[in-house]
């Protein structure tokens, strides 16, 4: 079909290093595609939406339509409308965790075989298990992330490598260290990176295997939320609002996302003269370094009526081009490889190749269509990191995945 093939052609000549927008055929009768994701603040997604659109050459025009910037609340948004049939929903951008629980309920489309080819082609291989379920690829992997250990080297000549080393490196120095720790996803993010740095798993094959791990994350996550480098305000702490305490001053040290690079070369330069990276800190001497992986992957919903524009719209989103923007601009790391290690990219983005590293070998979240609940059992078991019971502290989350799993993730 000819949609197919547009796509096909589209990816080799990306594949081959072509920053060409995808193009399209005139069989799709100028379909409008509905976009829905979060109001991405640098305007990447936008720019990506035009000159797709554009692209076309009348085949489609996408609508960019705005969500929250919770990812709670975006899920919430989707779930409701794509549980009632909504065919409205074209295209939308899932959190990486989303991927399982909406391609069982349906409410996404899998992608057609060659087109699925391509969009494996040259993309990294953590990136693409994310879009990936039960062997079938459901979405294309638009962008990814990881967080790094971010420090002001005005500051701090050496930082330490692990999280208990941190938190007395901070303590000694009466600094802080500031990292999510809310009732949300974030907070779950971290438990699940410290719980695989600590050699366990959380749910695999719709089994909870959590164990002795859990109680190691658990101990990290209320050392420093009670301990002197902890911020006051961490259980209420988003991404943003850690940004700006880094930003204000406030603490020394950020494990954050790289969106705060940019963000503090135009809102606070004098601290971005002075910033450092350094790998997502370590549980044990040594390591291994098990970073979070995050992103957003473009999704065709399961009720649209173009889905065959869908496609060719969601490959070309992701295409070279709007990947390297929505890095320079963004902060938002490219899910395709030779990304890496195009020079005009490293320039600005000089912390690339640590981002492709600890993404290859980072903490996936479990892979369950349960994982919303799954979720939510974590990080209110662990936020307020404060007021965590380390005595039976695994046994009552084991308890509480154990109903999360038994919810099937649909409310």
């Amino acid at each position: 079909m000819r949609g197919a093939r547009v796509v096909l052609a589209v990816a080799a000549l990306l594949s081959a290093g072509s920053l060409t927008a995808c193009g399209g055929g005139d069989d799709g009768g100028g379909a409008t595609l509905n976009l829905w994701v979060f109001n991405e603040p640098s305007g990447s997604f936008k720019a990506a939406v035009d000159s797709c659109s554009k692209a076309s050459n009348g085949r489609y025009t996408i609508k960019y339509n705005t969500l929250s910037n919770d990812a709670d609340q975006q899920r919430q948004a989707l779930v409701r409308r794509l549980a009632a049939k909504d065919d409205s929903i074209d295209l939308a951008g899932l959190d990486v965790v989303w991927t399982a629980e909406f391609a069982e309920a349906g409410w996404i489309k899998p992608w057609p075989a060659a087109a699925a080819a391509q969009v494996k082609r040259g993309t990294l291989p953590g990136p693409l298990a994310t879009a990936t379920y039960k062997g079938q690829l459901w979405a294309a992997p638009a962008n990814t992330n990881t967080q790094l250990l971010w420090y002001r080297k005005d500051k701090v000549k050496n930082p330490a490598k692990t999280w208990d080393g941190l938190i007395t490196q901070a303590s000694k120095m009466k600094t802080r260290i500031v990292t999510m720790g809310a009732q949300y996803e974030g907070t779950t993010v971290w438990f699940n990176s410290l719980n695989a740095a600590a050699g366990g798993t959380i749910v695999e094959n719709e089994k909870v295997t959590l164990g002795q791990p859990g109680a190691v994350a658990a101990r990290i996550m209320k050392r420093l939320a009670t301990s002197p480098a902890g911020d006051p305000g961490i259980s209420a702490q988003k991404e943003d609002q850690v940004r700006l305490a880094f930003e204000s001053g406030t603490a020394d040290f950020e494990v954050n996302y790289p969106f705060i690079y940019p963000s503090a070369k135009e809102s606070a330069p004098d601290v971005f003269k002075n910033i450092a990276w350094a790998p997502y800190p370590c549980v044990k001497p040594g390591g291994p370094n098990k970073a979070p992986i995050g992103g957003i992957n473009w999704g065709v919903g399961g009720y649209t009526k173009h889905p065959a524009e869908a496609f060719a719209a969601a490959a070309c989103m992701r295409n070279a081009a709007n990947q390297k923007k929505a890095a320079i601009d963004g902060g938002l790391p490219p899910t395709l490889n030779a990304l890496y290690d195009d020079p005009s990219l490293t320039k600005v983005y000089p912390f690339g190749k640590l981002i492709r590293d600890q993404v290859a070998t980072g903490a996936v979240r479990p892979v369950t269509p349960a994982y919303a609940d799954v979720s939510l059992a974590i990080y209110k078991s662990t936020s307020p990191a404060s007021t965590i019971q380390l005595d039976g502290f695994v046994p009552d989350l084991r308890a509480k995945l154990n109903d999360a799993l038994e919810s099937k993730g649909l409310f």
